[in-house]
């Protein structure tokens, strides 16, 4: 049945077509495999995609894979429908303890803010914050957002691919590099879940398709 699914989804143009070693991460129907936490955002299923909404958010929030992954190749696309609120994709994301705890973690940035132009960039949310762009160099955060700024497309669709190899962290933004970053640190994560955020705020309105992943 879920072949079946798949199959039409990838003839109406809704779903990519197979690529070899990929799994499909969204069945293209609902939200099987995936729970909210943390915030009081919405997310829905429209034309074979996620659509994450709020107005008023009072949290920042996720809609988790129930499965971890650990080293992988990750693809997918993201659009705005409008520039409001803030958004991202957190990758081996984690859960502080307790019924609902605080999702923490990597987190592949989707930035609305034209001015700035970090979609693509690597923050470590409710941890330590900008990995790359460093913001408090200001060479390198300028050099970043002149690269977001050719790439970033403000009202279509956006390719991702986050390859996570052990420490190793890369991150591409419409087939160009933009995250290069060996994690060091004592905070780095060598596995855990896919989240799609709504970012607290008074409006957020974005949407999410064509997501696959190989593991490696």
């Amino acid at each position: 049945m879920l072949k079946t699914l798949l199959l039409s989804l990838c003839l109406l143009g809704l779903l990519p077509a197979a690529e070899e070693g990929f799994a499909p991460l969204f069945n293209g129907k609902d939200l099987t495999g995936w729970h909210r936490v943390n915030g009081d955002g919405e997310y829905t299923v429209e034309n074979g995609e996620i659509v994450g909404t709020g107005k008023h958010v009072k949290s920042n929030t996720f809609l988790r894979t129930d499965k971890t992954y650990g080293d992988f190749d990750f693809r997918f696309e993201f659009k705005f429908d409008d520039l409001s609120g803030n958004s991202g994709m957190m990758f081996r994301g984690l859960q502080k303890p307790g019924e609902d705890g605080r999702v923490h973690g990597y987190q592949c940035e989707h930035d609305n803010g034209k001015d700035r132009a970090w979609t693509a960039g690597l923050y470590d949310e409710a941890r330590r914050g900008w990995l790359v762009p460093d913001k408090d160099d200001a060479k390198e955060a300028k050099a970043f957002t002149a690269q977001g700024k050719k790439l970033i497309k403000w009202d279509d669709w956006n390719e991702i691919r986050i390859v996570c190899k052990d420490r190793h962290l890369q991150i591409w933004l419409n087939g160009e590099e933009r995250v290069d970053f060996t994690d060091e640190a004592p905070e780095f994560t060598p596995e855990g879940f896919f989240a799609l955020q709504v970012h607290a705020g008074d409006s957020c309105h974005v949407r999410w398709r064509n997501l696959r992943i190989k593991e490696l």
